[in-house]
């Protein structure tokens, strides 16, 4: 992000975020700016490959989409996220740039660094824009958690294990194998050494 980018007061907005450069990824919670560096794991690009695929092939030839980061999505004018995997049932929230408005389902892929962000903040602001359904998906062990819209806060619906079918709720006939997600070596000393050798991007607030 450029120097000029940098303000006296924690509050960037939707405007802000448009002149940033585009070599790191950022996103926008309550008006304050979190840098989402270091890049995904390989383990999470695969999870994520599985379960993006699995959505594209429930929702071809209907009318919502499956789109995958990094995808901007404005909640509102100091709320810009880029989710793990999103679905859009509203054509008209699709702009040439990015989503304008909540998406129907999001899908967040957990890693050492973003338990914070995804389980507190992103929680809060998905469920206070109005986002449906949201999946938090857990590396290791391997875990779904479905979350429902339930009034102003989320109801967990479900939990679902790598040998389990995951079922969704907004779409009840959307059916994934979870086996398939996580078929691959899954090392919990894998998970220790990313907790140990990183930490969340700096949130630019006022000093």
């Amino acid at each position: 992000m450029s120097q000029s980018a940098v303000q006296s007061e924690p509050c960037f907005t939707w405007a802000d975020y448009q002149t940033w450069n585009d070599d790191r990824r950022w996103e926008i919670i309550d008006g304050v700016a979190y840098d989402m560096s270091p890049s995904p794991t390989s383990r999470h690009q695969r999870i994520a490959r599985e379960i993006g695929a699995a959505l594209y092939a429930y929702f071809k030839g209907k009318r919502c989409q499956m789109l995958g980061a990094p995808m901007d999505v404005k909640l509102s004018n100091n709320d810009v996220v880029q989710p793990d995997l999103l679905v859009i049932c509203d054509p008209s929230q699709i702009k040439p740039t990015h989503i304008e408005g909540p998406p129907a389902l999001v899908v967040e892929i957990l890693s050492g660094y973003t338990h914070e962000q995804d389980r507190v903040r992103k929680m809060r602001l998905y469920a206070k824009a109005g986002v449906k359904e949201y999946w938090i998906v857990t590396p290791f062990p391997p875990l779904v958690e479905v979350f429902v819209l339930d009034g102003a806060t989320y109801r967990m619906h479900a939990g679902y294990g790598k040998n389990e079918e995951l079922a969704g709720v907004t779409f009840p006939d959307l059916r994934i194998r979870l086996a398939d997600v996580f078929d691959f070596p899954l090392e919990p000393e894998e998970e220790a050494i990313r907790r140990g050798k990183e930490s969340p991007g700096p949130a630019y607030r006022a000093g």
